[in-house]
């Protein structure tokens, strides 16, 4: 499919006058509760889904779609979209926004009508991108939900606060490194892939958002311990984020001598925090709890 669309592709994306409408037949205001924030820029859209790098045989899943302003970009680009929404109001409207606005791809569009956190299957064949602007009060814990129940998922873009965009893509040593940098390196290869304004939203945020890209691991983190044992480890050690690992890690081993013995084996300090050890790191660890 050719990078600019065509006469006809742009008229079925949303534009402000589009979603105004939509939202006001609708009687839909969106909510802080739900971090909804709808995308009202055709070109912004266009450049998420060329950023995702959606391919014509993708299977993409979309969580939050809201008014669907990104969900009928996908579905131009996508062999077929799935989108996971809560909202009842927004959930039974969709449909019929897609089979108004992209009829000819209506059969290739499926909708979840659930709370994101607690899918665990999707209609059709297997996902194989999730691209999302995802709400952002939830944006990490459905993320990794994500991520760890659809494996088949290669390639992830969602659209985040820029703080949690920053915390996502961090590195070891970075001082926003923290637990959603660890767990989301787990699963995959992390990076900033752009900043988003505010006025293409609304209503118009008052943060700014990023984008962030994740490609899953062909190889997964090499370790004897499970991916619990060792978000265990990850979290106990930045619950107490300035405390050494030997102090931080006291009640995950037993004891602090337990937490160095166990830091001692795994070949690191008793002396570093959890801001300076990588993924890898915090599996040799969580091999080496005590018995």
């Amino acid at each position: 499919m050719s990078s600019s669309p065509s006469t006809d592709e742009s008229g079925a994306l949303l534009g402000p006058a589009d979603i105004r409408e939509l939202a006001a037949a609708l009687g839909v205001r969106p909510t802080k509760q739900r971090g909804q924030n709808f995308v009202i820029d055709a070109n912004t859209v266009r450049r998420i889904v060329r950023t995702a790098e959606v391919r014509p045989d993708d299977v993409v899943v979309e969580v939050g779609p809201g008014l669907g302003s990104l969900t009928l970009a996908l579905l131009e680009a996508a062999d077929r979209v799935t989108a996971v929404e809560i909202d009842d109001v927004l959930a039974a409207a969709l449909p019929s926004t897609i089979a108004a606005r992209l009829p000819a791809r209506a059969d290739r569009f499926a909708l979840v009508h659930s709370d994101a956190m607690h899918v665990e299957e999707l209609p059709g064949p297997p996902p194989t991108a999730l691209v999302a602007n995802l709400p952002y009060n939830v944006a990490v814990p459905v993320l990794l939900h994500m991520l760890d129940r659809f494996p088949s998922i290669e390639r992830t873009l969602v659209m985040v606060q820029a703080e949690v965009a920053d915390r996502l893509a961090a590195v070891p040593g970075n001082k926003v490194y923290g637990v959603p940098s660890v767990k989301a390196n787990w699963y995959a290869d992390v990076k900033r892939a752009g900043a988003i304004g505010r006025n293409v939203f609304w209503p118009a945020p008052n943060v700014d958002s990023g984008l962030v890209s994740l490609v899953r691991r062909a190889k997964p983190v090499e370790t004897t311990a499970s991916k619990e044992e060792v978000f265990a480890v990850v979290d106990a050690a930045f619950a107490q984020r300035r405390k050494t690992l030997r102090a931080a890690l006291a009640g995950w081993a037993g004891s602090a001598a337990a937490a160095e013995a166990a830091l001692v084996a795994a070949g690191i300090s008793p002396q570093a925090r959890g801001e300076s050890l990588t993924v890898h790191e915090f599996a040799a660890i969580a091999e080496n709890r005590p018995a």
